[in-house]
């Protein structure tokens, strides 16, 4: 029996890149042996004390609905529910071009948690703080590994812990396996820091 490598990803709901690093795991399951650790931490949380631009401010206001309803979903329900929920909401919000209309988000937040065969009223979670607390510990675990000056989503593998990759598509099949190897490779490396380059697509997600 093949052993699997555990990959923990911290993911906030509203993050179209982190969305894509997320079915871009799930492509890596496939033809590598790894197995997620699904994980939420938050935007709102991250940028709360930081002097960011008032209109990324309001475009993230309602960002913490999700997450609240995915700590909710995780804490009744478990991390594979969690798993279910974040699929058929990113469907929604990001595939099907739903967060251009944000005004709808709750009722995005329904029928996700229907599809993913949870009852509906947790979705009342997104106007509470009663999970604060909780998904403001599992952000910290998270961000504590790579430092503040990061975004969403965060890997942690085999003792090392980054941000990103930050991708505008998803690899599929052996293509997702060999970036997976090449993540390890340069990550793996005690003294690397990062890489980067002006992105100059948009996210899709087909």
């Amino acid at each position: 029996m093949t052993v699997k490598t555990p990959v923990d990803l911290w993911f906030d709901p509203f993050c179209p890149f982190a969305w894509i690093t997320s079915r871009w795991l799930l492509e890596v399951e496939k033809v590598r042996p790894i197995e997620i650790q699904w994980h939420i931490m938050s935007l709102n949380v991250l940028n709360e004390d930081k002097d960011v631009p008032e209109s990324y401010r309001g475009m993230i206001r309602r960002a913490i609905e999700p997450v609240r309803v995915a700590t909710a979903v995780d804490q009744r329900h478990g991390q594979q529910a969690m798993a279910d929920f974040y699929t058929a909401f990113g469907t929604r919000w990001h595939n099907e071009g739903r967060n251009k209309d944000r005004s709808k988000l709750g009722d995005v937040l329904v029928e996700a948690l229907e599809a993913a065969g949870l009852d509906a009223s947790l979705a009342e979670a997104a106007h509470v703080t009663d999970y604060d607390e909780l998904l403001r510990k599992s952000h910290h675990s998270g961000i504590e590994l790579v430092g503040q000056e990061v975004g969403t989503p965060v890997v942690a593998v085999e003792g090392n812990a980054f941000f990103g990759p930050v991708l505008s598509r998803i690899p599929r099949g052996e293509d997702a396996g060999k970036l997976w190897d090449g993540v390890l490779a340069v990550t793996g490396y005690e003294f690397f820091y990062e890489l980067k380059r002006s992105r100059t697509t948009d996210p899709a997600f087909d």
